[in-house]
């Protein structure tokens, strides 16, 4: 049973580790399309990593946050924004809002499940799980975005995103009731939200847009 815990925390660590250099990623990319100076990118860069899962953490009452646990993540995060800026200017990549929404969705997938995990650890109602995964997946983005003076993309984009955050965490869930096994309920929860994430981008699928 040890063992059992130790291969399941040392994969969530993988997971929210993971998430977090996606999500880094994804908001030096906005920041750098928004020619931010050097500490703007990089508080963009730490506002997209950290901010779900800090809000995540203090909706459960989870202390210390998982960056203050883990301290190295801060200093990866920066060396990920000192690298990611000298190559996109060694390179003079011109970047698109859509090459930015491939990381972001992957960062979705991954922090949308280790949200469901954290809370379900917990005991807290399947409903309550779900939207702590909801909430980890999608706050940091939307600090992004807010930061860079434009309205959120989970808000304005019309494809789908907080609603495939939403499914994947039914998805894990369903298999957590299950008793499968959790590697397998986590990926296939990732699966899930950034799969129908990249579906959506590919595909364009909309959802209906408010009409006054």
């Amino acid at each position: 049973m040890e063992k059992v815990q130790f291969w399941g925390e040392t994969l969530r660590l993988v997971v929210e580790l993971a998430a977090t250099a996606a999500f880094a990623l994804a908001g030096i990319m906005e920041g750098a399309r928004k020619r931010l100076d050097a500490v703007g990118v990089c508080v963009v860069g730490f506002l997209a990593a950290f901010g779900g899962g800090t809000l995540r953490d203090l909706l459960l009452d989870q202390r210390p946050f998982f960056w203050v646990s883990h301290v190295n993540v801060l200093w990866g995060v920066l060396a990920l924004c000192v690298l990611a800026m000298l190559f996109l200017r060694g390179h003079h990549f011109h970047l698109t809002e859509r090459a930015i929404q491939w990381p972001d969705a992957l960062g979705l997938g991954l922090f949308a499940a280790t949200g469901v995990h954290q809370a379900l650890l917990l005991e807290l109602p399947a409903v309550v799980a779900v939207l702590m995964g909801l909430v980890t997946g999608v706050f940091g983005g939307v600090l992004r975005d807010v930061v860079c003076n434009q309205i959120p993309t989970a808000f304005h984009d019309h494809r789908p995103y907080a609603l495939c955050a939403f499914a994947g965490g039914w998805v894990y869930v369903g298999l957590w009731e299950m008793a499968v096994p959790g590697w397998i309920a986590l990926a296939a929860s990732v699966t899930v939200t950034a799969g129908l994430r990249g579906l959506a981008l590919w595909r364009n699928l909309q959802l209906p847009a408010w009409k006054p």
